[in-house]
């Protein structure tokens, strides 16, 4: 390589770096260990966590309980160990589980078809509306603005470059005072030019949104109706969004740890006609010559399949480890279970918002919400914040880089893991904060 360039000696090569900028001593790099160094390494590490801490963070991660069973199936050297189920004869665990994920999707989703799995729920909403624009052949895109905010700026990366090319448009659609999409300025929105209408529900705010009324409104204009479903648990008792041509989802709650924000599991869901425009691929069930049950590959849409130019998606594969511990999830809990999980959901964050809702002002209470609320509060989140560490707790998500109209308000949620004592210490905390405003 010095020869190919003209330098006579690596010397030479960095000849060009002026002497003030150059490094003249060995790296920092600490010595080797031994294995018993390393472990006590990483065992002095992990005790740096922030164990022992209440946590009301929810803002599309939620912490649910993981059933141990998850990781004793998905640490067999036959899933841990496998990528992509190219040959049939030899995959069939792998294939089967992804079926039978795919089946589970779509009775929660209530949508005829479910691929095998996308990154996440962010990468799988802006891949449902390339999917709805090919299928509507339109390039108009309404998207709430109560969808996660960060959904919607990954979608803004996936668009900066259509939008010059083809002329694709997007148009975000504000809120109303009861924290769901206005439906006013939807319909002046939906044109004859819409692809599709993006809406979540439960939204970034918790609220339920009125999906058949947007459907309505939708479908009138001859758009499709993408519904993103953030929290996955709350399908246990919030009626799924039937109405919808397309839904994705974030199957995160379902057995997946937080891990510090991944790696996640994407779902797309669809109706039946829409199958060939669905990106990714499907696992279906057949029979062999002998007449025995088998699963295989059935419909890839990806580039690594077909002609590029004809594929649905650049996205190369799919969750399928993380689609397998949602499986083992959705199938330890089953209706029954995954129904009482979402009550219990619902009751904790009702305690909560009741709780804290008497220390400062409970925004879009009148709404029907799951598991998340948002509380507005006299005190700057950030000193809030900072109070609650001293505590131990860890506070709402603040809501004010997204939406600075709503001031100093935080977005709380609790699950089933949240404890009533871990309530009632944080709206102690919050009404300290209230009572320090007003007395100054």
């Amino acid at each position: 390589m010095l020869r190919e360039i003209g330098a006579s000696s690596i010397d030479d090569l960095f000849a060009v770096i002026p002497e003030e900028y150059r490094l003249k001593r060995d790296l920092e790099i600490p010595r080797q260990m031994g294995e018993s160094e390393i472990v006590d390494h990483f065992k002095a590490a992990a005790a740096k966590n922030a164990n022992g801490y209440a946590s009301f963070l929810g803002a599309g991660v939620y912490r649910h309980y993981r059933p141990v069973l998850i990781d004793t199936i998905v640490q067999r050297g036959e899933f841990l160990t496998s990528y992509t189920p190219y040959q049939a004869e030899i995959t069939q665990g792998t294939l089967q589980a992804i079926f039978e994920f795919q089946t589970m999707i779509c009775e929660l989703t209530g949508m005829d078809i479910a691929n095998a799995s996308m990154y996440d729920g962010s990468t799988a909403c802006p891949e449902a509306v390339l999917m709805a624009m090919r299928v509507t052949g339109r390039d108009g895109v309404v998207v709430a603005r109560t969808v996660h905010p960060e959904y919607r700026e990954v979608m803004r990366t996936y668009a900066q470059h259509r939008e010059k090319e083809s002329g694709e448009r997007t148009q975000e659609i504000g809120y109303a005072q009861d924290g769901r999409i206005d439906l006013a300025a939807l319909e002046a929105a939906v044109t004859d030019q819409t692809a599709c209408v993006l809406v979540q529900s439960p939204n970034f705010f918790g609220v339920v949104e009125d999906v058949p009324a947007i459907a309505a409104i939708a479908q009138k204009k001859g758009a499709l109706l993408v519904v993103a479903v953030a929290e996955a648990v709350s399908l246990g008792i919030v009626r799924p969004p039937v109405e919808a041509d397309v839904v994705i989802m974030e199957a995160q709650s379902f057995g997946v740890a937080p891990s510090f924000g991944g790696p996640f599991c994407g779902v797309i869901a669809a109706k039946e006609n829409y199958v060939r425009q669905m990106p990714g691929r499907l696992v279906g069930q057949t029979t062999d010559k002998q007449g025995r049950r088998g699963f295989v590959l059935t419909l890839s849409t990806r580039e690594q399949h077909i002609r590029r130019e004809k594929a649905t998606s650049n996205i190369c594969t799919n969750q399928a480890l993380v689609a397998l511990m949602a499986t083992v999830f959705m199938t330890v809990y089953g209706k029954e279970g995954i129904r009482d999980l979402a009550l219990q959901n619902l009751a904790k964050a009702d305690y909560a918002a009741k709780a804290l809702g008497t220390q400062g002002t409970l925004l879009f209470a009148g709404s029907p919400r799951f598991n998340e609320f948002v509380l507005q509060t006299e005190e700057a989140p950030e000193a809030l914040h900072a109070r609650l560490l001293e505590q131990k707790i860890i506070g709402g998500v603040a809501l004010k880089r997204w939406y600075p109209e709503l001031g100093n308000a935080t977005l709380w949620c609790a699950t089933e893991l949240t404890m009533k004592e871990q309530v009632d210490r944080a709206a102690g905390v919050v009404a300290e904060a209230a009572a320090a405003v007003a007395g100054r």
